[in-house]
């Protein structure tokens, strides 16, 4: 199982827009998603990871909120390569985290209904239709593969607050 470190800001790979991955099906990519979806799962309460926040700039995203107690859709485990949003719709205020700014949450204006399209491991396009968390959890994920973290989002710096909790 190999997981690796979530790097943490101010790590320059997170600041930067991550590229696209010249042959998503290479064993590069791949082990590159085992290694993302492999941190995802040994890290609490994760939901999400990209490449970047394990220091690797390519457009790879790994989500999964699955037993989340604010999910209504649930696709399972999300892998996509390359990932584009296609539609973004009916922004709603909630309190996000990030693996890599662990001692802060904050309130982000986000769509609750998302498509994204990307292509699978194998190189099979896939479109997936999203709302509620599902979609806040893609769309964190993308902003991370945009080079942005949800403190480039929170609505004021009132809306900025210490994590109380550490799962």
């Amino acid at each position: 199982m190999p997981v690796r470190p979530v790097v943490r800001l101010p790590h320059p790979v997170l600041k930067c827009p991550a590229v696209d991955a010249d042959d998503p099906a290479s064993t590069a990519v791949a082990q590159l998603v085992v290694d993302l979806v492999d941190t995802m799962r040994a890290s609490p309460a994760c939901v999400g990871l990209a490449a970047n926040q394990i220091g690797v700039g390519l457009r790879v995203l790994a989500v999964d909120v699955s037993g989340h107690r604010k999910a209504r859709s649930c696709h399972g485990e999300i892998v996509l390569v390359n990932p584009v949003l296609v539609e973004a719709a009916h922004p709603e205020l909630g309190r996000e985290g990030c693996m890599s700014v662990p001692d802060l949450t904050g309130d982000v204006l986000r769509a609750t209904a998302v498509v994204v399209r990307g292509l699978t491991p194998a190189g099979v396009e896939r479109q997936v239709e999203a709302d509620a968390f599902e979609a806040r959890a893609l769309l964190h994920e993308l902003d991370h593969l945009a080079g942005l973290v949800f403190l480039d989002r929170v609505v004021s710096p009132a809306s900025l607050f210490r994590r109380r909790v550490y799962r």
